[in-house]
C-alpha cells in the first residue's frame, strides 16, 4: 500500500493504492484496447516478440473502489525497440503511486497523457513539453504518394548494412546518432538516395504484426534537401509497407508543426488524440527514494507484499 505522491493540499482526501507487478500482461489488454490509438506502443509490446522485454505495473485504489476498474493506473516499462521507454495509462493519482515506487530506468522515452504531466514531472526531468498529436491511418484512409512534381523519386528499403549512412544523416544537424544495425533490421526503414548519399528517411518506433499495430517515426530529411516533398514520399513508402501486415499504423507529431501535420493528412492520417512524448531523466539517479518508498509500502501492508 502506498500513499499517492500528489501533494495533500491538492487532493480532497488521503488516497492509498495497492501497487503490484502484473503477472499476466495479457490481462491488461482491455484497458489498452479501450484507448487503442494512445496505447499503440504498449499494445505492440503484448506481442510475443516484444513481451519478454517488458515490465507492467498496476495500481488499484484501496477502499470502496478496490476490485473495480475505477481509479486504476498502469505503467509499462520496456527495453524493446530503440531503447528504454515508458507508457502511462489511467488515473493520474494511480500513475503517480506507481512512479513513486517504480520509476524505471534513469533515462527513458516517456509517453503520457496531458493529465499525467504533473505526476511524471514530479519524478522525471523532461526534455520536451510540447503537446503532440497521435495520428492514425488504415488501408481505407491511406492515400499513397510515390511521385513528386517534376518526376519520380527512387525510394529504397534500407537494411542493417546501411547503418553508417543512416547515422550520418540523422547527425547532419550536429546531434549525435547511435542507431544500431539491429534497430534497422527489426524495423521498417525507407530512404531516398541521391548521388550515393542518403538524404531522406522514415522508419518505425515499433512494429507488431501479431497485434496488428505499428508506430511510424524517425522521419528526417537533410537540411539541403528539404522543401522537395521527400519526407512525404518516404513516409508514404513506410506506411504502405506497414499496412500490408498491420491494420493500424500510427505516428506522433508536434501539434504546432502545421507543415508536417498537413503532409500526414495528405497521406490519409487522422488525429486521434493528444499526448506528450519526450526523453525523460529520473530525478533520483540511484533509485534510493523509490527503494525507501517500497520499504515503507511493505511495512504499511503489515506483511502483505504489494510492491515488487
Amino acid at each position: 500500500m502506498v500513499d499517492t505522491a500528489i501533494p495533500r493540499a491538492r487532493r480532497p482526501a488521503r488516497a492509498t493504492y495497492t501497487v503490484e507487478e502484473v503477472a499476466d500482461p495479457q490481462s491488461v489488454r482491455p484497458l489498452l484496447e479501450a484507448d487503442r490509438a494512445y496505447a499503440a506502443y504498449a499494445l505492440a509490446h503484448l506481442g510475443p516478440e516484444l513481451l519478454p522485454r517488458t515490465r507492467w505495473w498496476l495500481a488499484r485504489p484501496d477502499g470502496p473502489a478496490a476490485g473495480s476498474d475505477r481509479g486504476r493506473g498502469l505503467v509499462l516499462q520496456t527495453t524493446g525497440g530503440l531503447g528504454n521507454a515508458m507508457v502511462t495509462l489511467g488515473d493520474p493519482e494511480a500513475v503517480d503511486a506507481i512512479l513513486a515506487l517504480h520509476p524505471g530506468a534513469r533515462f527513458s522515452f516517456a509517453t503520457f497523457k496531458q493529465e499525467h504531466l504533473p505526476a511524471v514531472r514530479r519524478h522525471f526531468i523532461l526534455s520536451r513539453q510540447s503537446l503532440m498529436l497521435r495520428m492514425a491511418v488504415t488501408a481505407e484512409t491511406f492515400q499513397p504518394l510515390d511521385t513528386l512534381r517534376g518526376g519520380e523519386v527512387a525510394v529504397t528499403r534500407l537494411a542493417g548494412r546501411d547503418i553508417g549512412r543512416i547515422n550520418r544523416l540523422y547527425s547532419s544537424e550536429g546531434g549525435p546518432s547511435s542507431y544500431a544495425s539491429r534497430n534497422i533490421a527489426e524495423g521498417v526503414y525507407y530512404g531516398v538516395i541521391v548521388d550515393g548519399r542518403l538524404v531522406s528517411i522514415a522508419g518505425t518506433h515499433v512494429v507488431s504484426p501479431s497485434q496488428g499495430i505499428a508506430v511510424l517515426g524517425n522521419v528526417f530529411t537533410h537540411p539541403r534537401y528539404r522543401g522537395q516533398g521527400l519526407a512525404t514520399v518516404v513516409t508514404s513508402a513506410v506506411t504502405a509497407h506497414l499496412l500490408r501486415g498491420c491494420s493500424d499504423v500510427l505516428l506522433t507529431v508536434e501539434a504546432t508543426n502545421t507543415p508536417a501535420v498537413r503532409v500526414y493528412e495528405k497521406l490519409g492520417y487522422e488525429t486521434r488524440c493528444t499526448l506528450y512524448e519526450t526523453p525523460a531523466m529520473r530525478k533520483d539517479p540511484i533509485g534510493a527514494l523509490a527503494f525507501l518508498r517500497r520499504a515503507l509500502a511493505r511495512r504499511r501492508s503489515h506483511g502483505r507484499e504489494v510492491a515488487r
